[in-house]
């Protein structure tokens, strides 16, 4: 386990700003990078990759990075998200709770039956009809047609995607990588701030920021995400080949600016915010980082915007 001070963060900060956003970069790039070396070495006959991880873990951005490792080291590669063969949200096929609720955690939320077609046909290199999910209007739509080519790796990115009831026709052809934050980062007194918390900041920016969503609804939320990665992510997470810790050093420091007023505001208003105090403690205690030192392709810019990935 690998743990992290604030004293030591907010020395990096002082002494050279640019230097620790680099090398806190270049850590999670190298570990994208011996990844695709290990996934060309281990997959001449995988050429599916299953890429899967709890929510705010990255999933998206080391999907890109991984793809483009690949491109580089000679293999061409192609990324597909699971998010887009989810069923929309009238779909009489939805199961749903005794009280009518939508589990929305729940890998019954895909389209198992046009996921595997699609996944077998890939893997026997048939064209096939990219589906495209409209969430703003909870609609499915088709998109581009697409082939795999003779010797392309095809990434498959998506919280269930580790899970064989979903991806199961596919298990003997494909690689599996998981990725989440595994660092801890220890307060001035010691407390470690689970690696949980740093996911659920990277949600409380990104839903602040594009999803119109208070602090509040968020951390509401985010305890049906967590019993929903208990149920269906957390059990399969052995099945990967393959690990990627996702955290990148210098952070939480560029959370500091968009979390710290909002979640000061919840101190009297919310009562469950005793939980995340944890969480507020870091964000006090580092000092912050402008996002403008963040790269184009940082995983930062995944939750906090102005990224070069779509």
């Amino acid at each position: 386990m690998r743990v992290l001070s604030t004293e030591t963060m907010n020395r990096r900060v002082q002494i050279d700003v640019r230097e620790y956003v680099t090398d806190s970069e270049g850590r999670y790039l190298r570990q994208v990078e011996k990844t695709a070396r290990l996934l060309i070495e281990n997959g001449k006959e995988k050429p599916v990759i299953l890429i899967s991880g709890p929510s705010g873990s990255g999933k998206t951005t080391t999907a890109f990075r991984i793809r483009n490792a690949l491109r580089k080291m000679g293999v061409q590669t192609h990324a597909l998200s699971m998010d887009n063969y989810f069923l929309p949200l009238h779909d009489p096929r939805n199961e749903r709770e005794p009280d009518g609720k939508i589990d929305f955690e729940s890998p019954k939320r895909l389209d198992g039956e046009l996921l595997n077609d699609h996944l077998e046909k890939i893997s026997r290199g048939e064209e096939i009809i990219l589906p495209v999910f409209d969430f703003a209007n909870q609609k499915r739509t088709e998109g581009e047609r697409y082939r795999r080519k003779k010797n392309e790796f095809v990434i498959i990115e998506g919280i269930h995607s580790l899970n064989p009831g979903v991806t199961g026709c596919v298990s003997d052809s494909a690689s599996g990588v998981y990725v989440s934050v595994r660092t801890r980062v220890k307060s001035k007194n010691g407390r470690l701030l689970h690696p949980s918390k740093i996911r659920l900041a990277r949600r409380l920016v990104r839903d602040k920021l594009f999803r119109g969503r208070h602090a509040a609804q968020t951390l509401e939320f985010f305890e049906n995400v967590e019993n929903g990665e208990k149920a269906y992510i957390l059990p399969y997470k052995g099945l990967a080949e393959y690990n990627i810790d996702t955290f990148i050093a210098y952070e939480t420091a560029v959370y500091k600016h968009f979390l710290t007023d909002e979640l000061n505001a919840l101190r009297e208003s919310y009562g469950k915010l005793e939980r995340y105090a944890e969480l507020a403690e870091v964000l006090a205690e580092i000092l912050g980082v402008d996002l403008k030192y963040a790269p184009d392709d940082s995983l930062v810019r995944e939750f906090a915007g102005g990224g070069g990935f779509r």
